[in-house]
């Protein structure tokens, strides 16, 4: 058996104490500060991407750009992902229950899955009305407005992706990062439009429809980033450098022998983290427990998004999980098998 040094409250929170710095890591929740975090920047978000496309879609009425409208279609999408990521950011506020033992973070990352189909099935849109004007022309009009338009575009959502990006970060909110960028694309999808406005004037009316193709292809493009990003979270994946990091600020608690295995997900914006730490063996249960107990505040302090740390104490000369497999035997009928 090895002592476990997880959460004493509620999953979520950082419950550990550390008198020598004078502080305690439990006052506030940082899980539902983030989360209403998340909401606010959604909210602002999805107004302000919200008029972009209404105002797209008056001219888009008096000028029939197919290029706009294929932009237009876009954002009104992108404004519409608001709806998945504040259902998640809500219910990740909720308390984790016996069901749910874990929280609701997760459904941060199904929200993300929501994410990708919206900017899928817009680009499917957008392609089709594209490729449908292509190979049936129509006269373009008001190409001052189109390219006012065009510009008004890229100004709402640069503004949304800086936004997005920032606030994702500080969160660490992989859903709301890939929206982000996702917004950064849009804006020069959006610019885009201006130029099938000019081969227009110029006497080419072929160039409103490649515009349109165009900006289909720089949203499949989104779709594979952003769905890459959110599947990998989806499937615990972690950047091999995160690992790297916990093992070395584990290395440097005081006490600490050796370090085993680290194992890390996250769970919607926050980080879970699981480690094999080793100590001498002639030290007491007490001490152990203390080591592991600085192990796991120094990685609340030096990690971001850090949510819940797990530390498992192993004697000096045994440290690792494949310490504590039990051997081949067989009972109760069963084949021979081990654990």
């Amino acid at each position: 058996m090895k002592p476990d040094h997880g959460q004493p409250h509620d999953v979520g929170q950082s419950a550990t104490a550390h008198p020598s710095h004078g502080h305690s890591h439990d006052l506030i929740d940082p899980f539902i500060v983030t989360s209403q975090r998340g909401i606010w920047a959604v909210k602002w978000s999805f107004a302000v991407l919200f008029v972009t496309a209404l105002l797209q879609i008056i001219v888009v009425l008096f000028s029939n750009s197919v290029a706009l409208l294929a932009d237009t279609i876009h954002n009104f999408g992108d404004a519409a992902t608001a709806i998945p990521l504040s259902i998640a950011f809500a219910l990740a506020r909720l308390k984790p229950n016996n069901r749910f033992s874990y929280g609701f973070g997760r459904v941060e990352d199904l929200a993300g899955v929501a994410v990708v189909l919206t900017i899928l099935i817009s680009a499917v849109v957008a392609g089709y009305e594209a490729t449908n004007r292509l190979f049936r022309p129509s006269q373009v009009g008001y190409l001052g407005a189109v390219v006012a338009a065009s510009i008004i575009g890229f100004l709402g959502n640069e503004g949304v992706a800086v936004f997005r990006i920032k606030v994702g970060k500080q969160i660490g909110s992989a859903a709301l990062i890939a929206d982000g960028y996702h917004a950064r694309v849009d804006g020069w999808t959006s610019l885009a439009v201006l130029f099938g406005a000019v081969g227009v004037w110029l006497g080419y009316p072929v160039a409103d429809p490649l515009v349109g193709i165009g900006i289909t292809v720089a949203i499949l493009f989104i779709v594979w980033q952003s769905g890459k990003a959110v599947f990998i979270r989806l499937l615990d994946g972690v950047e091999p450098e995160l690992l790297e990091e916990i093992t070395h600020i584990a290395h440097h608690v005081e006490g600490v022998e050796d370090v085993g295995e680290a194992r890390a997900r996250w769970i919607g914006h926050r980080l879970h983290v699981e480690i094999n730490i080793a100590v001498h063996s002639h030290l007491s249960v007490t001490k152990g427990h203390e080591i592991a107990k600085e192990a796991r505040h120094q990685l609340l302090h030096h990690l971001k998004h850090l949510g819940d740390v797990i530390v498992h104490i192993d004697p000096k000369d045994r440290v690792g999980e494949r310490y504590h497999q039990i051997v081949e035997h067989s009972h109760d009928g069963l084949p021979l098998h081990s654990h």
